[in-house]
């Protein structure tokens, strides 16, 4: 068959400056995902576009090529309202879990379709793979009805979305074009609009443990996000939050499972608690229902959350009674002196977990649900010499030498507390 358009015009233009017309960015992503465009010329084609950027609507218009490349979900028939939340990823970011059944609590329905880790970013489908039971994985109507009668479902993404997009994202892996913000925009909203959710609450981390490691980078990408999702009609908004010390007190799948439950029963860390009733709020008032903050925070200690959670994990086969995992070995790290924990690096903690074997370093490796970090002090806690300061959990004993290597240097002890962490740095929105 002959082609509408030539791929080395189009990966010339864009390396010459150009901006790409609409029927060229159409076409490229229509016959790449059908094989009419070589791997190569995709390549030359992201390079060209990391160094030289996209503007809003190319932007605009390449997110909506990826997402007509495949299935687009349509949640109209539910009684309620939808909601969902994107995080770009951080180490004990176990907040979905805690989230979904917070938000579904106050009538709004969270269709949550969640991914796997990779690296030193843990993934929220392997911490509730934890839970004994729990599946992942359910069709369009099992979702459909679990949304209707529970009103919060997190599951694995199908495959008939934005195909395009996972075909794009293996290549930009190995060509060294990841961070170029309009393909990792366009790569997360694609799959975030063809999900067919109302509204769409971001939250974009920022700092050692993040993928943007600055908060400029991170504005950026949230406000791309926030612009792609307005553009598509979908009521946007992004919170840029502190990743440059763990989330909570735990990275690791059971071992997050554990703290977010924590969460649901009323008590659980101060910045996770924090983080959860941020979004839910933005969450509900994006979907249409105000509610105020204490009354968000409220049903985390009086049980309609953890209601919710427990109907939502027994939909998906999980048993919410059952013990968690917990890992055969275990080695204490203890402080070396008397003083105020300063620091505690999160890409450290983050490596540490999954060189303990939580995380994965290719998406076909195995996890173990009991591995991870453990942290018995947090920043701005004091800490006596000796005292346990982090507990390593894995299965295998011979991974520990490598986790210590990669908390070498992760922390800090001083006289004086630093100034009480912020974990909401900005808010973005369509508005400004």
């Amino acid at each position: 068959m002959s082609e509408a358009h030539d791929a080395v015009d189009i990966i010339r233009a864009k390396r010459d400056g150009t901006g790409l017309a609409d029927a060229q960015i159409d076409w490229v992503i229509d016959a790449y995902t059908r094989g009419a465009v070589a791997e190569e010329q995709m390549s030359a084609l992201a390079m060209a576009i990391l160094l030289n950027g996209m503007t809003r609507a190319e932007i605009s218009r390449w997110t909506a090529a990826m997402i007509a490349s495949g299935e687009r979900m349509d949640f109209s028939a539910l009684s309620r309202p939808t909601a969902d939340k994107h995080s770009t990823g951080g180490v004990g970011d176990k907040i979905t879990l805690p989230l979904a059944p917070l938000v579904a609590a106050f009538g709004v329905a969270v269709p949550q379709l969640s991914g796997r880790g990779l690296g030193h970013t843990g993934g929220t489908l392997d911490k509730l793979e934890a839970v004994p039971g729990w599946r992942a994985d359910l069709s369009n109507a099992a979702m459909m009805r679990q949304l209707g009668e529970v009103g919060a479902v997190i599951c694995a993404a199908g495959s008939g979305l934005a195909p395009a997009d996972k075909k794009l994202y293996a290549l930009r892996d190995v060509t060294g074009t990841v961070e170029a913000v309009p393909l990792i925009a366009s790569s997360i909203m694609s799959k975030k609009i063809a999900e067919g959710t109302g509204a769409l609450m971001l939250d974009v981390k920022v700092g050692s443990g993040a993928f943007m490691k600055t908060r400029e980078d991170a504005t950026e990408l949230a406000r791309t996000m926030v612009d792609l999702g307005t553009d598509a009609g979908v009521s946007t908004v992004a919170l840029l939050t502190d990743m440059s010390t763990p989330l909570g007190r735990t990275a690791g799948n059971a071992l997050e499972v554990r703290e977010s439950v924590e969460v649901l029963a009323g008590g659980g860390p101060e910045d996770v608690v924090e983080l959860t009733v941020a979004l839910a709020h933005e969450m509900l008032a994006a979907a249409g229902r105000e509610v105020a903050r204490d009354e968000v925070a409220a049903a985390l200690g009086d049980g309609r959350a953890m209601d919710v959670w427990r109907r939502m994990i027994a939909a998906q086969g999980g048993d919410p009674d059952a013990a968690l995992p917990v890992a055969r070995e275990r080695e204490v790290l203890t402080a070396e002196a008397d003083g105020v924990l300063t620091a505690m690096d999160a890409f450290a903690v983050g490596v540490a977990a999954w060189r303990l074997g939580a995380g994965r370093a290719r998406k076909e490796d195995p996890v173990q649900a009991g591995a991870g970090v453990e942290l018995h002090a947090v920043v701005g806690e004091p800490v006596r010499a000796g005292q346990p300061l982090l507990t390593l959990h894995t299965d295998t004993p011979e991974r520990f030498a490598r986790a210590r290597e990669a908390l070498a240097g992760a922390w800090s002890i001083g006289d004086q507390a630093p100034a009480r962490r912020t974990v909401v740095l900005d808010r973005i929105s369509a508005e400004g």
